[in-house]
């Protein structure tokens, strides 16, 4: 059975999407620690990130350099963090959080609730980044 994952990168269920290529999906996760926070996944559907065979996690860090270089683009901050946790959804994924200090990446705090126009604009405004 699908993970959520692939069926947001399949188009399946609606996402705010930052970038795309053949093998890789970035899209804005909905329940932000802040604005920009965003997920990275292999649209090939493996459970771990180092379960994942070494051209598919080389291509996966590639991918998430860039989409982080386009946060730090579209939405100021001092650093984009990186985390892999990978316990709530089966499915590989790094996710790519902008920092203005350490706590803004704290999975425990409360989330940030965006409008979806809100989220539409991020997600352009990062795309914008990505496109370039």
């Amino acid at each position: 059975m699908a993970t959520i994952f692939s069926k947001i990168a399949a188009g399946e269920i609606p996402s705010y999407k930052v970038a795309e290529s053949e093998n890789y999906f970035a899209f804005l996760d909905i329940n932000p620690m802040v604005e920009g926070h965003t997920l990275v996944i292999p649209k090939k559907e493996v459970d771990y990130i180092f379960d994942l065979d070494e051209e598919t996690y080389a291509g996966l860090t590639a991918f998430a350099k860039k989409v982080a270089e386009a946060i730090g683009r579209a939405i100021p901050c001092k650093r984009v963090g990186v985390a892999v946790l990978g316990m709530e959804v089966p499915h590989a994924h790094i996710h790519l959080v902008p920092l203005q200090k350490e706590s803004d990446m704290d999975f425990r705090g409360e989330k940030k609730s965006l409008s979806p126009e809100r989220f539409k604009e991020i997600a352009a405004a990062i795309a914008a980044e990505f496109n370039k």
